[in-house]
């Protein structure tokens, strides 16, 4: 690998030539010379370096200015000084907190390699860990959450990345489980490659093959030229294989043989073509039970499950629930460019007791709608829309009972909602309904709550 070393010469002597003859062009060094003056700090941060060797061999005053500068304007590179042996204390002070190292003058080659490329070293080691930081980050970012059920997820994630081996990612709907497959993508040494999603319950049986694997010219009446597939457009990268559980038997059996051996055939196409892409699935549904009930290849789905990851549904980790909505809640505040609105903590209880069977999307979905219909600053539980299942209306009710009963549970739940989201306080809560507070609690009374209860 080759290591740039720009040299600053500050003296009255050049002392370059010296420097060049200890870090030769054969061993993997380029020199470049910079002489010291007012304008060099301007020319000092070019991002490709590895190394500045500052030569402070001048005049005392003309070194300390220099290192003063370095300590208020150091690049992010690493940074060596020759400093004369005579140096006293106050110059050798500034010096060690300006620079990475220093050596002092004369030089002795076999000491000023090693400090060298113990710079070097070290400064490489801390730029992949910058990186690999960076990376992490990049690659967690859209994941938000705090519950440990939730981070271990995470972890598995960061653990999964680094393979090649297929992905079974499982979960409920809503879960996120496209947002962890780019995660794995990101984290991996595929990232800078194609990261290529296929809605597998979107695709028509028929087109199945044509969609994932292409066609070549004349394989069918409207074939006029080669068309690559999905498989061909992840070269390199990851095919993402999203609801896999709706893919037919056929598809499934085209898949498999790409699964074993990386090896394809076009529609139409003469020769089997091999592509290096990484292979990740989801699916809403227990694949298990797919197999047991012969709706699933069983062989397909063990050659899928390398790497199994199992995303938790929202209810199993309610404490993300608040967290997650504030982070929603916040996005949609600044993409709309207006004034900052808030949940009140009765609202965010009222998000914490729902159970969320559309999981994080579902969330999602709700605190947009609060978002749109609050005129002010403060969400209430008013404002919050959540679904309530209701049992089927009896067939043998006549319209004015049936319209009875629906208004009876309308109450009831609505009452319960309300309670709940403060706390049983029957004032706050008839406040928050616009109702009197002694007509509210006929309300109560008439349905049996106990606010106690709530």
């Amino acid at each position: 690998m080759v290591q740039r070393i720009l040299i600053v010469d500050h003296g009255p002597i050049s002392h370059e030539a010296s420097l060049h003859q200890l870090l030769p062009a054969q061993a993997g060094f380029i020199c470049e010379r910079l002489p010291w003056n007012g304008s060099t700090a301007q020319r000092i941060q070019a991002p490709d370096l590895q190394l500045i060797i500052f030569i402070a061999l001048g005049e005392r005053s003309s070194a300390l200015a220099l290192f003063d500068h370095l300590r208020r304007h150091t690049p992010r590179v690493a940074t060596l000084a020759v400093i004369p042996d005579e140096a006293e204390e106050d110059l050798l002070g500034i010096a060690v907190e300006a620079v990475s190292d220093f050596i002092l003058w004369p030089l002795h080659e076999g000491e000023f390699r090693r400090r060298v490329e113990r710079i070097l070293s070290s400064s490489k080691r801390d730029w992949q860990a910058v990186c690999a930081r960076i990376t992490q980050e990049a690659g967690l970012s859209q994941l938000i959450g705090a519950d440990p059920v939730f981070l271990d997820a995470t972890k598995r994630i960061q653990a999964i990345a680094p393979s090649d081996a297929p992905v079974l990612i499982v979960g409920e709907t809503g879960t996120g489980k496209e947002l962890c497959a780019h995660a794995i993508h990101h984290l991996s040494r595929r990232a800078h490659f194609p990261f290529i999603p296929v809605e597998c319950g979107a695709v028509p049986e028929l087109l199945a093959e044509n969609e994932l694997f292409g066609h070549a010219r004349g394989a069918y009446t409207d074939a006029h030229r080669d068309q690559k597939g999905l498989a061909a457009l992840a070269e390199g990268g990851t095919l993402f294989l999203d609801e896999i559980d709706s893919l037919s038997l056929a598809a499934q059996a085209k898949l498999l043989r790409f699964l074993q051996d990386g090896a394809y055939r076009a529609l139409g196409a003469e020769r089997f073509v091999r592509a290096n892409v990484r292979v990740l699935a989801a699916a809403n549904r227990d694949v298990e039970s797919l197999v047991q009930a012969k709706r699933f290849r069983s062989d397909l789905y063990f050659r899928l499950n390398v790497l199994e990851l199992q995303l938790p549904s929202l209810r199993e980790r309610r404490r993300d629930i608040s967290l997650l909505a504030n982070h929603f809640l916040e996005s949609f505040c600044a993409a709309a460019d207006g004034p900052a609105k808030f949940f009140s903590p009765a609202a965010l209880r009222l998000l914490e007791q729902y159970d969320w069977p559309g999981n994080v999307r579902e969330l999602r979905n709700v605190v947009q709608r609060a978002f749109i219909f609050t005129s002010g600053a403060s969400i209430l539980p008013c404002h919050v829309h959540l679904r309530r299942s209701s049992p089927p209306l009896p067939s043998t009710a006549s319209f004015r009972q049936a319209r009875q009963q629906a208004i009876d549970r309308f109450e009831r739940l609505y009452i319960e909602q309300t309670l709940r989201a403060h706390g049983g306080n029957i004032t706050r809560a008839a406040l928050a309904a616009g109702k009197d507070r002694r007509a509210f609690g006929r309300l109560v009374k008439k349905h049996g709550v106990d606010p106690r209860t709530i």
